[in-house]
């Protein structure tokens, strides 16, 4: 098969077309060809060497890919509800910028209906991620504030049209003012350009001095202590990455006096049944909204999976809106 490899560490330049053997799907996998697959920032990571892939996974980049069954533990397809020729959307712990990819059968899920493969490609990473994070371990309900940290990225805009369909009201910071109308085009209630304005003070003020209820946050660092101070009574902070770095100095004591809690998780080296579980949730909760027409994919732009390089640019240029999906001819 083709397949897009790191040849090295280093910048999008060292994303070079290659050949490898197919892969083999084991009991309780998949084997699907790939028609595209999404860009995650966790890919760019890796390309620099600073996000190595979990025992067992590919070195290929890619967590995520949207194609067809053809073949694999055919018991584990049945009992799931799945055929070879089914088309599935599907979260990978790499592998996923090649021809071929593997997957947990618990870990895939239809392509909702009316979806392109594409459209379908953008779904898993973002949509696992912002479930678990945001629902299950921030328990965010209907009525409460959510405020996502990058609201124009991958994870920003589900958070923005999931948060909203299921009844929670949404503040977003942004970049640029551009990138604040995008957000609020998607249904954010309100957006905070985090150049020009500051966010603790804006949350404060919009919430009428109550804080927001839920933070996702990607930033991390000096964002803690300011986000601490945005947080309501019983407030939670999930944090998913650490663009900002590790080193977060905050006062404690609000912890403790205000019921706080700060948690956050990273995805990729999970199990697969922690994984499964999340597929479901999002087949039950979410996928319905996607069908429905409530939630849709935001697509910045494709490449051909040969020019994965110049994917890797734009997404590091932070200039895009929504994902990035790279595309094989099938």
């Amino acid at each position: 098969m083709q397949a897009i490899e790191i040849s090295a560490f280093g910048g999008p330049a060292v994303l070079k077309p290659a050949y490898r053997a197919d892969p083999v799907a084991r009991a309780g996998e998949v084997l699907i060809r790939v028609a595209a697959a999404g860009v995650n920032r966790p890919d760019v990571l890796q390309r620099k060497g600073a996000y190595a892939p979990p025992p067992g996974a590919s070195d290929l980049p890619g967590l995520e890919v949207a194609g067809v069954i053809e073949g694999g533990d055919l018991d584990a397809l049945t009992a799931a509800g799945f055929a070879v020729g089914d088309r599935v959307c599907a979260l990978v712990a790499g592998g996923g910028y090649a021809e071929l990819c593997v997957a947990p059968v618990g870990q895939c899920l239809p392509i909702p209906e009316g979806l392109s493969d594409v459209e379908a490609a953008s779904l898993p990473e973002t949509f696992f991620t912002v479930w678990s994070n945001v629902f299950d371990r921030a328990g965010l309900q209907a009525g409460e504030w959510l405020l996502v940290q990058g609201g124009s990225s991958g994870i920003g805009v589900t958070a923005i049209q999931m948060a909203k369909a299921l009844g929670a009201r949404v503040i977003v910071t942004a970049g640029s003012d551009e990138k604040c109308s995008a957000c609020l085009a998607l249904g954010a209630d309100h957006a905070i350009n985090y150049r020009t304005q500051d966010f603790t003070a804006e949350a404060q003020a919009l919430t009428e001095g109550r804080g927001v209820d839920v933070i996702l946050d990607m930033v991390a660092g000096a964002y803690v202590a300011r986000e601490v101070a945005c947080l309501a009574d019983d407030g939670r902070l999930v944090i998913i990455a650490l663009q900002g770095g590790v080193d977060a100095g905050f006062n404690a004591g609000s912890v403790l006096r205000r019921r706080l809690t700060i948690t956050g998780s990273t995805l990729r080296p999970q199990s697969v049944a922690f994984k499964a579980a999340i597929a479901q949730q999002l087949r039950l909760r979410v996928w319905p909204l996607i069908e429905s027409g409530a939630i849709r994919p935001v697509i910045e732009r494709t490449f051909p999976a040969v020019e994965a390089s110049a994917a890797h640019a734009l997404m590091e240029s932070s200039q895009h809106v929504g994902k990035i999906v790279l595309t094989w001819s099938v």
